[in-house]
This record gives C-alpha cells, structure tokens and sequence, in this order.
C-alpha cells in the first residue's frame, strides 16, 4: 500500500495548495492513504499567529481540522485521508498543547522539534564560530528535546529526527553516537515511530531524513518507521515513495507502520 503521512498547505504560511490540491495529487500518485499535518499553531503564545511564515493561526486550528473531516468523507472509497498534524515540541508549553489536542480525532500526531536553544534547527548562521564542543553541546541538546519529546506521549510519529543537517551537512559528522544511540532506545521503548522523510533533498543536505546510519541503527533498537514527504507543494506528495521501500528493504527493514485513530497499522515491505 502507498501512503504518504506527512503533508502541508497554504495555512503555515509556506507552503502552496489547498488541502484539497494535496489529496487531488495523492490520487494522481496512486496513493491509498494521505495524511495531511500542517505545522501547528504555536499554543503557547498569546498571540493568535506570533509567526505566520512558519505556523498557522490559533484560529485557524478548528477550520482545518473541520475542512479535513469535511474531505475524508467526500473521498471516501476512492483514497483515505487522515487527520494528522506536525507538532512542534516545547517542555515548557507541552501541556498547553496536550490539552489544545485532548478531544481532536487525529489519526495521528507528528512530533518535531524545529527549535533548540531558541534558535530554529535550520538556520544557517547558527553553527558559526561555534568550537566543537559548543556544536556536541547543541546536537546534544537536539536528542535531548527529541527524547523528551518521546516521553511525553503526546505523539505517534517522529518527524525528521536529523534535520539539523538539512542546510549544516556537518552536523552529521559531529560526534553524538551515545546521544543518537540513547535516543533510539527511547523511542523504542516508547513505541512511536520514525519517518523517513524526503524533503531533505530539497534542503542542502541533499538526502533524506535521517541518516541511512541512523536507519541502520533504529533497525537495531527495533524502532518502527514509516513514510512522510513533507511536502510543500502538491508536486512533492508521495516523492521518492519506492526508492525509501527500496532501501529500507536493503537495511534489512521488513515492515512500517501508518496510524488510523491513534492505532498503529503495521505493513509489509
């Protein structure tokens, strides 16, 4: 079965399409199952839309949650859409979001963190002049919010556990095995999954999200994977579907997962 979990549109402010564009696309790919999970509204400002390049408004939340119910009954028996949404991850605010997400009927929550020590994982002038240690330090600190993240139970999904590297591809080189590895472990005990997610060939970095590397090691800590996109643009939905089943198949994974009402479906390779 072709899914794709990971999707936005036009409400976060950067992204291109309607809903509706993105599910008309899954369709055209030949998908059976589209998940769409704009970037969340960010709960713990008082503001309703603090950065609308980024995020959507609070008072947008209750229209997309309601435009999608609205599309998954109008495809039903042709494709299934899926309530998700991309989370972002604060300790500080977790039970802001916890509760803005208590009587929602997602099918599932992606997880990210897209923040460490105040300053986004993808800005480009954050490693400069940084010593080594400095850089251990904040990768550090990355694992550590992703493992967090894990232990709060609000989410089903991981999204993009490597993106740091999207516009660093150093990062990767940055020793943290023991981090990585503890992270891993986390989120195996925890039983939430990790995406493979293509939109870092879109970044600098060039490849997906995470590391073969990391993938090998996740299949050793029996970490449950699956598939998201993030795609920004209709175009993207479903990019690189069989190439990722290939190469997951050549690590030596035999299933992944996509979630229906909090559960998770397991499928074959």
């Amino acid at each position: 079965m072709k899914f794709d979990l990971h999707t936005h549109h036009e409400r976060c402010g950067h992204a291109n399409g309607t809903i509706e564009d993105y599910i008309i696309a899954a369709l055209d790919a030949g998908l059976q199952v589209i998940g769409i999970s704009d970037h969340s509204p960010y709960f713990g400002s008082e503001q309703d839309q603090p950065f609308p390049g980024i995020a959507m408004a609070r008072s947008d939340f209750k229209s997309y949650v309601d435009e999608v119910l609205r599309l998954k009954e109008k495809y039903k028996g042709r494709i299934e859409v899926l309530l998700g949404m991309e989370s972002d991850f604060f300790p500080k605010h977790a039970e802001t979001y916890r509760d803005a997400y208590k009587d929602v009927p997602f099918d599932y929550l992606i997880g990210s963190v897209h923040q460490v020590s105040g300053v986004s994982i993808f800005n480009r002038n954050r490693w400069k002049g940084l010593s080594n240690e400095k850089q251990i330090s904040e990768k550090s600190s990355y694992y550590d919010l992703i493992q967090q993240s894990a232990r709060s139970g609000m989410f089903d999904i991981l999204g993009h556990i490597d993106a740091m590297k999207g516009y660093y591809p150093a990062f990767s080189d940055i020793p943290a095995d023991e981090v990585i590895d503890d992270t891993l472990r986390v989120i195996a005990k925890h039983d939430i999954a990790i995406e493979i997610n293509t939109s870092g060939s879109t970044k600098d970095v060039g490849g997906w999200y995470p590391s073969d590397a990391i993938l090998e090691r996740a299949l050793h800590f029996g970490v449950n994977v699956t598939f998201g996109s993030d795609a920004h643009k209709p175009s993207r939905v479903g990019d690189e579907f069989e190439l990722v089943r290939k190469r997951l198949k050549e690590i030596g994974f035999s299933q992944w997962v996509f979630y229906r009402k909090r559960q998770q479906i397991v499928l074959p390779l």
